[in-house]
């Protein structure tokens, strides 16, 4: 009897690590896929917002003039006699559509102005790698969210969204990640650091 019930304790602790290791490896695959998720929205969104612009900008400038100028010809096709009143009046017309087109090309200039600000702005993932390669020393998922979010105050940085993208990085081999107990700190690549080293020893050398 005490043969069988060790057997099962062995089996036992033996399925129960097997389950803990492949549940702590989903939640790692959920947080990288989580992380490249909210890069392809953040694209996305900048993307749209470029999309709702450019729109804007073709209906001021080409869409109401060719909807609007085939009328006067038909109208002078059907009355022949008064052509000319029908001429003045087309004019003024025309007068209040350029002025119209000037102040939509206008505001079309500072819509796209706005949106090119926008669009030079770094995304999250460009935000953490160069915070990353300013460090001497590794940082954790909550130091590094309130370090951008002092150097960004516009910006709605959350530590959970740092923390899967910074798991996005490590699984891209654009970060790594180091753990102190129970804490997780990350670092930059030593790829990015390691060459000027050697060319600096290359450089003493010669």
């Amino acid at each position: 009897m005490s043969e069988s019930t060790t057997d099962t304790a062995g089996l036992t602790h033996q399925y129960s690590t097997q389950v803990a290791a492949d549940f702590e490896t989903n939640l790692k695959e959920q947080e990288r896929l989580s992380g490249d998720i909210a890069a392809l929205q953040e694209q996305l969104a900048a993307l749209q917002h470029d999309h709702s612009v450019l729109v804007n900008i073709q209906q001021a400038l080409g869409v109401t003039q060719t909807t609007k100028e085939p009328t006067p010809s038909t109208e002078t096709a059907t009355v022949p006699s008064p052509r000319q009143k029908a001429k003045s009046a087309p004019r003024s017309k025309q007068a209040t559509r350029k002025s119209t087109a000037a102040q939509e090309g206008t505001t079309a200039k500072k819509s796209t102005a706005k949106s090119e600000t926008k669009a030079a702005q770094p995304t999250l993932v460009g935000l953490i790698r160069s915070h990353l390669s300013e460090q001497d020393e590794p940082r954790s998922a909550a130091e590094i969210s309130a370090a951008l979010g002092q150097a960004h105050p516009e910006r709605d940085i959350k530590t959970k969204v740092v923390r899967v993208t910074l798991e996005g990085l490590v699984a891209r081999s654009q970060a790594q990640r180091t753990k102190q107990g129970s804490s997780v700190f990350y670092t930059a690549p030593e790829t990015e650091t390691t060459p000027p080293a050697e060319a600096q020893s290359e450089d003493t050398n010669s």
